[in-house]
């Protein structure tokens, strides 16, 4: 297998043999996914909780090992964070850091549900360079390069032209979120449920939904390749003080989120802001 080595950290997301590996890896780690995912049914997979309450599945750590041994190999010298992976300390002077979520909608996984994804980002100075979010049961695969645009099935996507929230504005989100938004005036449609948060940003990518609101309990892991790919279509994912994602720092935690088009972020953090006003 090759592997690549960190010299010119600047060309390193230019690299279209690097970027195919990585998407071929995601893939990959698809297949594996996929042997333990029965679509309307119970994963045959084992359930456990972890600590925080959340779901793993006998999936989610046979897919991280299989992406650990892959992407290790491939870029020996990066560092690593893995939502399935112990975190460990010395990811932080590493100036190249794999950023993973074996599946990222494990509670979908688990339940047949197909929005899921693994997810994918190779982060440099804190800011993802390559994201690659693959859904295998909704047969989509989505590929960011910093500078280089974002692709949906090797094709070229872009974020919605939507200059302003109203009643057809499609965003997607947790309810309570969504109704604080709308107490402060703003008007749209909230779409049926994306449990992935990185399939849910992806279709704001792709315009599928012109904007998308998560809550604060996502990770490095869960929208680092996202992120990427809706910067890569046009838009922006910020919190809620209008700045850009950092990674790859000590706390892996962001607060509240909604990636969109310019002008319809432009109109969220004035309502924001107004609503926090005295």
């Amino acid at each position: 297998m090759p592997h690549w080595r960190i010299g010119d950290l600047e060309r390193l997301s230019y690299d279209h043999a690097l970027v195919g590996a990585l998407t071929e890896t995601a893939q990959a780690a698809g297949d594996v996914a996929r042997d333990y995912f029965r679509p309307g049914e119970k994963t045959r997979a084992g359930v456990q909780k972890k600590a925080d309450g959340s779901l793993v599945t006998e999936a989610d750590l046979a897919v991280n090992l299989f992406l650990e041994e892959r992407l290790r190999a491939l870029l020996p010298e990066a560092g690593w964070l893995s939502e399935e992976s112990a975190d460990l300390p010395g990811r932080l002077d590493r100036d190249i850091v794999l950023v993973v979520d074996p599946i990222d909608g494990t509670r979908s996984f688990a339940t047949g549900n197909p929005v899921w994804a693994v997810s994918i980002a190779l982060v440099h100075n804190h800011r993802p360079v390559i994201g690659i979010v693959h859904a295998p049961a909704l047969n989509e695969t989505y590929v960011a390069v910093r500078d280089g645009g974002a692709r949906l099935n090797a094709r070229p996507i872009a974020v919605s032209e939507r200059q302003h929230f109203d009643a057809a504005a499609r965003v997607g989100g947790p309810s309570g979120f969504a109704q604080r938004l709308r107490n402060t005036g703003v008007e749209f449609e909230l779409t049926a449920k994306i449990p992935s948060l990185a399939v849910r940003v992806a279709k704001v990518a792709s315009g599928a939904l012109d904007a998308a609101l998560i809550s604060a309990n996502a990770h490095d892991w869960d929208v680092a390749a996202c992120d990427l790919i809706v910067t890569e279509a046009g838009g922006r994912l910020i919190n809620l003080r209008g700045r850009q994602l950092l990674y790859n720092r000590v706390h892996t935690l962001h607060g509240e989120l909604i990636a969109g088009p310019a002008p319809l972020l432009a109109q969220f953090t004035a309502a924001v802001g107004l609503a926090a006003t005295p």
